[in-house]
């Protein structure tokens, strides 16, 4: 398989892409990852969200922990060729490690941050802590 494709992305100077998740079925922008070239060729081929963590230094898919998979049914790159968007399936209905829908569940009100999304499975449960 030829991964030409994967030269025609703009990577930051640390080899990064930003990835935003959406849910295909909805529109709903579950999240932002970051992707190097292995974890992007590894979704593409996969079908399966594989993301870089620059916290760990490490490549991880998603749902390896929490259960929470995404299967990506589109991979799109905007007109600059440096942004990522993935078009996914959320296995389990949780994208967060906070254990909500999505990342974005604050929402600026009156000149502060509101919490707008419930939690629907404690992170305990999901990570093994509890």
């Amino acid at each position: 398989m030829s991964t030409d494709w994967l030269d025609e992305v703009k990577w930051t100077a640390d080899g990064l892409v930003p990835a935003i998740v959406q849910d295909r079925q909805d529109g709903t922008i579950l999240m932002v990852a970051w992707m190097n070239r292995e974890a992007l060729n590894l979704t593409a081929s996969e079908g399966r969200a594989v993301y870089w963590s620059r916290s760990r230094g490490k490549l991880w898919r998603k749902g390896e922990e929490s259960g929470n998979v995404q299967r990506v049914s589109e991979i799109r790159l905007d007109c600059d060729n440096d942004a990522i968007m993935l078009q996914v399936e959320q296995l389990g209905g949780i994208a967060c490690h906070t254990g909500r829908r999505s990342c974005f569940f604050k929402r600026l009100e009156d000149d502060r941050w509101e919490t707008i999304e419930p939690v629907l499975k404690d992170p305990d449960e999901m990570y093994g802590k509890g």
